[in-house]
């Protein structure tokens, strides 16, 4: 079986960055019903693993997280054989105790966005009405897996949280802020809705792995701490992606094959189409 046609398991959303870490990476013009995905697929071997990657945001993070084409990205995922997806994403902090530089893997979110295709089962013309389980909207095989990896990894690492995602691209009022602070979720993010949902209705497994950049507004009226601004999230940014390939490392190679999943991420459909 050549490399062109040999399928990657494994795929991770991420910057662009990532891309140049892959061996032998090739790239895959994908077109799919939904459009085409932020960009071509990078297929190569990372951590002895073949996997793909996509920068969601595109090439020169040219899609804001509104206009980010998810239905294509996932769908153009599961179509070069991908069944596992590793989402990692920046966030926010919405708690004292979660600070910059630390990880949470999420296991809960909360829908906040309003002008998102999110769902494959829109029309009579795409299938049947689908009412997917949405309960846990994160792979519980994965998520231990990638708290193992933070551990190892040496990351300081939350096992478990809310991201609250809001449709951007500005960021939170401060009024806003303390909402969701007060409701006791962990990080905001812009992007983890839809891509979890459709994932689910592709039955893939999806992980998430929140890189915390900042805190966010709501913190900086009561304890002298500045609302975010681009330049701050850069900054450790970049301090995060560093760290974040270690747990890549750590997590990809210690992925069993698909078919021996243990969860039931890839029988969502089961029971869900009326």
């Amino acid at each position: 079986m050549s490399s062109q046609t040999t399928q990657p398991e494994i795929g991770v959303f991420g910057g662009s960055g990532f891309q140049k870490l892959l061996e032998k990476a090739e790239m895959r013009e994908i077109d799919t019903p939904w459009g085409r995905p932020s960009a071509s697929i990078a297929v190569g071997m990372f951590a002895g693993k073949k996997i793909a990657f996509l920068p969601r945001h595109g090439v020169s993070h040219e899609y804001p997280p509104h206009a980010i084409p998810y239905r294509a990205n996932i769908a153009a995922f599961r179509e070069i054989g991908v069944k596992r997806i590793i989402s990692p994403c920046a966030v926010g902090s919405l708690q004292r105790h979660v600070a910059p530089g630390n990880f949470v893997v999420c296991d809960q979110l909360v829908d906040r966005t309003k002008q998102r295709g999110d769902t494959f089962y829109d029309s009579p013309s795409t299938g049947p009405t689908t009412h997917i389980s949405f309960a846990d909207p994160y792979c519980p095989e994965l998520r231990r897996l990638a708290t193992q990896a933070c551990e190892t990894a040496g990351v300081t690492m939350h096992p478990s949280g809310t991201v609250v995602v809001v449709e951007g691209p500005r960021f939170s009022t401060r009024a806003e802020s303390r909402w969701f602070t007060s409701q006791g979720w962990e990080v905001i993010n812009m992007t983890q809705y839809p891509e979890a949902a459709l994932a689910r209705e592709k039955e893939c497994c999806f992980v998430n792995i929140s890189l915390v950049t900042d805190w966010d507004t709501g913190f900086s009226l009561d304890s002298g701490i500045e609302a975010v601004t681009v330049d701050k999230i850069i900054e450790v940014s970049q301090q995060n992606n560093k760290k974040l390939i270690d747990v890549l490392e750590v997590l990809i190679a210690s992925l069993p094959p698909a078919a021996t999943a243990s969860c039931q991420c890839k029988n969502a459909l089961e029971h869900a189409q009326l």
